[in-house]
């Protein structure tokens, strides 16, 4: 991983806590803790949230949420037996850090009416890298230990 200094602040390091409580955010919003999630900061960065449900349509496949840097969020379906994930539907929207509440809007709609439930086209939000433009977006963490968001959408 890069570390970027700007104006005198490590860009990485505010960009991995912050995206972790994105993570972290999202994961509550949809019903699971922080350990059903992974996080990868290398380029693209990307997260991942384990589901505890599965779609009625496909009983034999784990259902997740991913998120990337350049995609923003998808549901996927998981063989049981293993094998590559396979996207159902992205997000899309006008955001590549939608709201928690967005992200579990999506996967409730996603449960209730089936994969037409997002866009089937993965959205281009931004290139990869260049933290910079995503740490004022994500959570930070206020001095009482709660997350707050920096973003006043939140």
């Amino acid at each position: 991983m890069n570390t970027l200094i700007g104006f005198g602040r490590d860009i990485e390091y505010h960009f991995a806590r912050g995206l972790r409580a994105y993570l972290d955010r999202v994961a509550r919003a949809v019903g699971v803790g922080f350990e059903s999630c992974s996080l990868d900061l290398d380029v693209p960065a990307s997260g991942y949230v384990a589901l505890d449900r599965r779609l009625p349509d496909l009983p034999g496949h784990d259902l997740a949420l991913i998120w990337d840097e350049v995609h923003g969020w998808a549901a996927v379906v998981e063989p049981a037996g293993g094998g590559a994930a396979k996207p159902l539907a992205y997000l899309g929207g006008r955001e590549v850090l939608p709201a928690p509440r967005a992200v579990a809007r999506f996967l409730d709609v996603l449960r209730a009416a089936g994969p037409p439930a997002g866009s089937f086209r993965p959205p281009v939000f931004r290139a990869a890298g260049h933290h910079e433009d995503l740490v004022d977006w994500l959570p930070v963490t206020g001095p009482e230990g709660l997350l707050r968001p920096s973003s006043p959408a939140w």
